[in-house]
């Protein structure tokens, strides 16, 4: 009895040594000694530890020693197979589990977790080779019933039919009579010359566009065309478009034509990655087309044009500036000095000048006898209400506002064009014109 209390401080001490090496020991002497004990009772955080070193050892080997099968032969896991595919390739792979039990014995709960974790593996690394396969760079084939739908983007075929309907409405508010041959020679050059434009823009802008979400699935951009082939389609744009609205209408303005590819891909395109100053440049560009329209009817540059010229000009400067408040990231990824970047208060005051500038010109309207009195007041209200969103704009400064103005932007200008076509200024003297050959 008086030696007891030594055997058990000798034991305490003991089973407090054998405690603390166990837990200075590594996870692979610690594993190594759970597997070497018969019978050993495993705690729930001891079976977890074991769980991630089991399935981190899979997924190395894995990695390393899966190989495709020369034959498709019986597996003991269950293939993921998709609905659409007729056929599953299936993969040989080293034994995950311990070989294959015996009929007569019961598998214990262990190796029945390690088949599970077997199953899940091989459905993970399904899934990652199906990501990758995805990801993985496929040549794109051009297909002749696609060609059409591609170089419509490629042309930007919406602002083509902006550009157009702006010289009609130029073409239709010049005084004289209306020539409808030469309305139509006008209408394709002007098409013409627009798609080769925006077409040579995006040649140039390749690399800047596949860094944007709102470019980044043009047709270059994807390599639907070759560079070869958005140039050649430029020039067949080109060249017939300028020559149409030279010889067809008249050389005044197959020139505006031509300055107006020029500026546009000569300058507003390389401007925009120097100085905010591409987005005037812009407005010149798009003020053109109500000109070119005018001269085609008229064979001269008179008050009335340069007045189409000025609408089309500020109201560019709302309806850019408002969209791209919403696309600074964008733009800034791109690389692209914009104002609504690099100049946030500036962006809103010039949207908000030009704004009111849509006012003005509408008075100057009946005041240079282009259309009536009745022009300016049915106009007043949708030149206030621009002019309100524009005032939100500036003072808000949130995507809110801008997508307003914006939107707004978008009705306002063809409900413009066509109030000044219906108080248009008729004239009931002047020469009728030639006689019809």
């Amino acid at each position: 009895e008086c030696r007891e209390p030594g055997t058990l401080s000798w034991v305490g001490g003991c089973v407090w040594y054998l405690e603390r090496r166990t837990i200075q020991e590594s996870p692979h002497k610690f594993l190594h000694l759970v597997r070497n004990v018969n019978k050993q009772w495993i705690t729930f955080q001891h079976f977890s530890f074991l769980r991630r070193m089991y399935v981190t050892q899979l997924n190395r080997s894995h990695n390393q020693q899966v190989k495709p099968k020369p034959e498709p032969v019986a597996s003991t896991f269950l293939e993921k197979t998709s609905s659409g595919q007729a056929k599953a390739e299936i993969y040989e792979m080293r034994p995950l589990s311990p070989p294959s039990l015996s009929s007569s014995r019961k598998p214990n709960e262990k190796e029945l977790i390690e088949l599970e974790l077997a199953s899940e593996i091989e459905e993970s690394i399904d899934v990652g080779k199906e990501t990758k396969d995805e990801k993985q760079w496929k040549e794109m084939k051009l297909q002749v019933d696609d060609l059409p739908g591609i170089l419509a983007r490629l042309s930007k075929i919406k602002l083509t039919a902006l550009v157009v309907s702006t010289t009609s409405a130029g073409f239709a508010l010049a005084p004289g009579p209306f020539d409808f041959p030469c309305f139509l020679l006008t209408s394709i050059g002007t098409g013409l010359a627009s798609c080769a434009a925006n077409s040579i823009n995006q040649f140039f802008e390749v690399p800047f566009d596949s860094n944007m979400n709102r470019t980044k699935n043009r047709p270059l951009v994807r390599g639907q065309i070759s560079p070869l082939l958005a140039v050649s389609f430029a020039t067949c744009c080109a060249v017939p478009g300028v020559a149409i609205l030279t010889w067809g209408v008249n050389p005044l303005t197959g020139a505006l034509g031509l300055f107006n590819i020029f500026l546009y891909t000569c300058c507003y395109t390389p401007l925009k990655r120097i100085s905010i100053a591409n987005t005037w440049v812009g407005a010149v560009v798009g003020a053109i087309p109500p000109v070119m329209g005018w001269t085609a009817a008229t064979g001269s540059l008179d008050a009335g044009a340069f007045l189409l010229g000025g609408i089309l000009y500020s109201w560019q400067f709302p309806h850019f500036n408002a969209l791209s408040w919403g696309l600074r990231e964008d733009y800034s990824r791109g690389g692209y000095c914009m104002m609504s970047v690099t100049h946030p208060g500036l962006c809103r005051r010039v949207a908000l000048r030009h704004c009111l500038a849509l006012l003005a010109l509408s008075v100057a309207a009946p005041v240079l006898d282009i259309t009536t009195w009745t022009f300016p007041v049915i106009a007043l209200p949708i030149n206030a209400y621009i002019s309100y969103l524009g005032f939100r704009f500036y003072v808000d400064a949130d995507r809110r506002s801008s997508r307003r103005l914006f939107f707004c932007s978008l009705w306002h200008l063809p409900l413009l064009l066509l109030l000044m076509l219906t108080c248009k200024q008729r004239r009931g003297g002047g020469d009728p014109g030639p006689p019809p050959s």
